[in-house]
């Protein structure tokens, strides 16, 4: 545990803190130790081997408060023992809790997909889903240390780097003869749609109403070119997996042209490409690994980014998984049915395994906004106004912190149509995103 204590408070304090500062803060209940420390943090018995893993460990609603900020384990109380302060407000039981995911090896609710749903979660039950309550707990614990003659800085107030992701669930709408077909049907009741459908089959990939892409990468690029190559990445997602279950169809075919097409504009945009693990692979972890040597060979480039397909992460093995087949990026993290802060941080941070309590080296990066989240009747069902509002205020926030900002437009989202304000929403948030 020694090494995941130092990493959170290293996390907690932000970048460019000297050593010596790390070495002054102390996790301990031994009396004898304080002394040691210019601070010390009181463990609120959370890692104890008779309440870890347990029911009982879980935090209770309401949260209390320390310098108005929700803590989840210990009290507000803060003592002087000789030269040393202590807190007893268990911030690294907190940052641990939210961080590596423990609720979802706790809480057995689970959706039809498997999945924690975020309405069932603590941050959103407890009122800080809008909120990156980990962060929180940095600008107090660095605010306290200055207080102590500490020199310890607050990071910038800005986004520290943007990422564009796209996961393409399905390439066209009509280029395959099962969709052409439906196209064809109701084109009878719906003219456009017959249209559509004729003129995507027959003429190509660049007439089809969900081949949105080229569009897609030219916002992404205009940005980029605004805010600098360094600060801004766009991601796409490619689904290359999947058997027979219907989450995974249609499949796509990749050697077709189609799908080749896609490939050259990636290459052709410098857009980073970045495996979608299957419905599939989420169920059985073990197929992660062939269906990234897949993508590799067929794009003719390495990969070390992943997202697994309708989000879903369900448990720690497949994270694992990820780990062993090379994955060293996953952009999974976010909840489907609210859109908000998973892991109570904006920040990238390095998973912990709850189940084994070992720090590893895959880098998790915090899915910030869904557009599927904000706009579908079974999650948070907003109006086009109402979700521009909500997603301004979360890229705030994201500012505020210096954190990451990771968006998630699918290419079928954005489609031209009245029937979805995605396309307009994305290009408003692209705008604002120059502005800043």
């Amino acid at each position: 545990m020694d090494e995941i204590i130092r990493y959170i408070i290293q996390f907690l304090l932000g970048e460019n803190v000297p050593g010596e500062v790390i070495d002054s803060i102390g996790y301990t209940s031994n009396e004898n130790e304080f002394a040691n420390y210019k601070l010390v943090i009181y463990p609120s018995g959370f890692f104890s081997e008779e309440l870890y893993g347990t029911p009982a460990s879980m935090p209770t609603v309401p949260l209390k408060l320390w310098e108005e900020t929700p803590i989840l384990f210990g009290c507000a109380e803060v003592k002087e023992s000789g030269n040393t302060k202590i807190i007893y407000a268990d911030i690294i039981a907190s940052t641990y809790f939210l961080i590596s995911r423990y609720e979802e090896i706790i809480n057995p609710k689970r959706d039809v997909h498997g999945r924690l749903p975020g309405k069932e979660s603590l941050p959103y039950r407890a009122g800080f889903i809008d909120s990156p309550l980990v962060d929180e707990y940095g600008r107090v614990l660095r605010s306290y240390l200055r207080g102590m003659g500490c020199s310890v800085p607050e990071p910038p107030k800005k986004i520290r780097k943007i990422y564009l992701t796209h996961d393409v669930d399905q390439l066209s709408h009509f280029r395959n003869f099962r969709g052409f077909m439906g196209g064809l049907l109701r084109g009878i009741k719906k003219k456009k749609e017959g249209a559509s459908a004729i003129k995507s089959y027959f003429r190509g990939l660049k007439f089809d109403p969900w081949y949105t892409l080229p569009w897609l990468f030219k916002l992404d690029n205009s940005l980029r070119r605004t805010i600098g190559i360094e600060r801004c990445e766009p991601v796409v997602f490619i689904k290359v997996g999947g058997g027979t279950r219907k989450e995974d169809k249609p499949f796509v075919t990749h050697h077709v042209q189609d799908f080749q097409t896609l490939i050259k504009l990636c290459k052709r945009k410098k857009i980073t490409f970045g495996l979608h693990s299957s419905y599939e692979a989420g169920i059985f972890p073990n197929k992660i690994a062939e269906e990234k040597k897949y993508l590799e060979r067929v794009t003719k480039y390495k990969t070390n980014y992943n997202r697994h397909h309708f989000l879903c992460s369900r448990e720690p093995e497949d994270m694992q998984h990820l780990i062993e087949v090379g994955v060293t990026n996953d952009f999974t993290l976010g909840y489907a049915d609210v859109a908000g802060f998973r892991l109570g941080t904006c920040r990238a941070v390095k998973w912990i395994n709850p189940r084994t309590q070992q720090l590893t080296s895959l880098t998790l990066h915090p899915l910030t906004i869904m557009d599927g989240t904000l706009s579908d009747k079974r999650y948070m069902f907003m109006n086009s106004h109402d979700a521009y509002e909500y997603c301004i205020r979360l890229i705030n926030m994201v500012e505020s912190w210096n954190g990451e900002l990771v968006l998630l437009w699918h290419n079928t989202s954005v489609e031209d149509t009245p029937n979805t304000y995605h396309r307009k929403l994305y290009l408003d948030i692209i705008e604002y995103l120059k502005k800043k």
